[in-house]
């Protein structure tokens, strides 16, 4: 045999026996860990708190240079499982209406109502809303480019629409029902 032929003999029987050695080496998995959008604090674990009936406690519309409206009357707020809203508030007096209307809130018969999606934005703790198929509300405290910041203390969930300046324009309480 001529020393080349034998050399590549020699080379290929060492790669060969390198390549069985790997092969035949346990291979190390990675650790295997829950899905990430689980748990406290995560997208998923808000939509589902987020997820159902909610009843207005109080709202309160701060028009900027006026005194504060506190709305007297009754809302209802209900998000489902892909990130649905409809949210309806009734005033029971024609005067705070007609305040609101002058505050820049688009309110028709004594109601303020909207049907959209909900976008959520964990990190800057807000919820942004796309209406869909209907005509914006105009813009105002509760116009659909001004995001609602939000805050959960226990079964409250306090959604507060903001100026330019960050200073609250609107400040609404809802309590999740208990019949969902």
């Amino acid at each position: 045999m001529k020393t080349g032929s034998l050399l590549s003999a020699v080379l290929i029987a060492a790669g060969l026996a390198a390549t069985a050695a790997c092969s035949a080496a346990p291979r190390q998995r990675p650790v295997e860990g829950g899905p990430v959008d689980t748990g406290a604090g995560t997208l998923t674990s808000a939509r589902k708190f987020l997820e159902g009936r909610w009843t207005l406690e109080s709202f309160e519309v701060r028009p900027p240079g006026k005194a504060p409206i506190t709305l007297k009357g009754q809302g209802t707020l209900a998000y489902d499982a892909s990130g649905n809203l409809t949210m309806n508030i009734r005033t029971t007096d024609e005067k705070t209406s007609d305040l609101l209307r002058a505050a820049g809130i688009d309110i028709r018969d004594g109601v303020i109502a909207t049907e959209g999606r909900t976008a959520i934005d964990m990190q800057n703790h807000t919820l942004t809303y796309f209406l869909q198929g209907q005509k914006p509300l105009i813009k105002g405290p509760l116009g659909m480019e001004r995001p609602r910041h939000w805050v959960v203390e226990g079964d409250v969930l306090t959604l507060t629409t903001k100026d330019d300046a960050g200073q609250p324009l609107s400040i609404g309480r809802w309590r999740k029902s208990q019949a969902q």
